[in-house]
């Protein structure tokens, strides 16, 4: 994919590492002259000095017809502009940004930007879902928060250990996509599927209803 990294510092850095990695055209923009100079010299991709949030410098880096952008800058109405420009004036496919205050998540959205992430709102529900299950790992979401990807690692005391699919009750909206298992690498599921202790389960599921997933699985 084609993909701009607009504004930020260690979370540009380390974003900017993964898609070179992974063989993405990346495009990067920053107003920091020396982050630019760091950021070409360490991953040898071209980087452009100057604001995101103007149009100009936009056009200069050459970003029409772009599949996804990323706004990191510190600044909200920053992000919110970039984002606009990207999509509206440039014709980039997908726009995402990073928000200061928690508030503007469902605003910029509604201003058009595709997925908006909060660190305060994501540590807040990282706090809540951990507390609902201790072995919860990590949870994604995809398609603007309709549906959540959760990885869970099943422990000895799991109600489902030993138990086939058939026999788990999970609510609407959610399904055992694939099971991590030590001896057996990745497993595609089916109603015959036995849940052992140690098994890592990737479950997809809507946002409601991941509490009763958790409650499934543990209970």
């Amino acid at each position: 994919m084609r993909i701009v990294v607009a504004g930020g510092r260690t979370q540009a850095d380390f974003l900017i590492g993964d898609l070179v990695k992974k063989k993405h055209k990346i495009v990067v923009i920053n107003d920091d002259a020396a982050y630019c100079d760091y950021l070409s010299s360490t991953h040898k991709i071209p980087v452009y000095h100057g604001d995101p949030s103007k149009y100009f410098v936009l056009e200069e880096a050459g970003i029409k017809d772009f599949d996804v952008l990323v706004a990191l800058t510190h600044r909200d109405a920053d992000n919110l502009a970039i984002c606009q420009y990207a999509k509206r004036c440039f014709g980039v496919k997908k726009v995402i940004c990073t928000v200061a205050n928690p508030k503007n998540a469902d605003l910029f959205k509604e201003l058009g930007v595709n997925t908006v992430i909060s660190s305060t709102h994501m540590i807040a529900q990282y706090i809540s879902q951990a507390a609902t299950v201790e072995n919860l790992i990590k949870t994604m979401s995809v398609e603007d928060d309709k549906v959540i990807i959760t990885e869970v690692l099943v422990e000895p005391n799991y109600g489902c250990v030993g138990k086939t699919l058939m026999n788990i009750t999970l609510p609407e909206n959610a399904i055992i996509g694939c099971i991590i298992r030590k001896s057996a690498d990745m497993i595609v599921p089916n109603g015959n599927t036995e849940i052992k202790s140690g098994d890592k389960l990737l479950i997809l599921s809507s946002p409601e209803n991941q509490k009763k997933v958790m409650a499934a699985i543990a209970n």
